[in-house]
């Protein structure tokens, strides 16, 4: 395989994985540079590597250095780190370009069709995770179960304590949860008016002498 077609089926690979899936889906326009530029990164050192004959173990070696990365000028999610390691895997082998040469073009495919169907918003789209401060110490833990239910307005699936204040009277807790069914929309009501030829009664006034 050329080097022209590994960049390119890269470059396309990238395309997809940056603005096909992860913008549209999480709307985050300052991580596509990071993404891009890494896969394309990660492919040039590749290249260079393996064209030096550093051999595959380097190349592994790189990957791990650049997987203890972290974003510490801003928070990533878990899902923007997802797709972080997968701009940098699409690059790396790449680069590496291994036999036959159809073998990296098609694990590309693949690791882009298992963070499409991971990440579609339809897969466990009533899923949420939050940490939640209350102002008030809780060491019951039903009755913590059974206060977050309230306030979420959800099916608690699982609640960890992070903090429980009892001097400040605050406790901090990790919270999974899954939301309700959202309800059929109601019918708009409509407005009823008197039969034809009727009229309401008129009002009746008296006179007090």
């Amino acid at each position: 395989m050329t080097t022209a077609a590994v960049i390119l089926s890269d470059l396309i690979a990238i395309g997809i994985l940056a603005f096909g899936l992860y913008f549209p889906r999480h709307q985050r326009r300052d991580l596509l540079l990071a993404l891009i530029a890494l896969n394309v990164g990660v492919l040039a050192v590749a290249s260079v590597l393996i064209g030096a004959e550093a051999g595959v173990g380097l190349g592994l070696g790189l990957f791990g250095v650049l997987s203890i990365i972290r974003l510490r000028s801003d928070q990533i999610s878990q899902q923007e780190t997802a797709y972080y390691f997968s701009a940098l895997a699409l690059g790396l082998m790449a680069g590496i370009r291994p036999d036959p040469w159809w073998l990296s073009p098609a694990l590309s495919a693949l690791l882009l069709a298992v963070v499409f169907a991971a990440d579609h918003p339809w897969v466990l789209s009533r899923a949420r995770r939050q940490t939640i401060v209350l102002d008030s110490a809780h060491l019951d833990e039903r009755a913590l179960v059974a206060e977050l239910g309230r306030l979420l307005g959800a099916r608690i699936r699982r609640a960890e304590v992070i903090e429980c204040d009892l001097v400040r009277d605050v406790t901090v807790v990790d919270v999974r949860y899954r939301l309700p069914k959202s309800p059929a929309s109601a019918p708009p009501a409509v407005p009823t008016f008197p039969a034809a030829g009727t009229f309401p009664a008129a009002p009746t006034f008296s006179t007090a002498r």
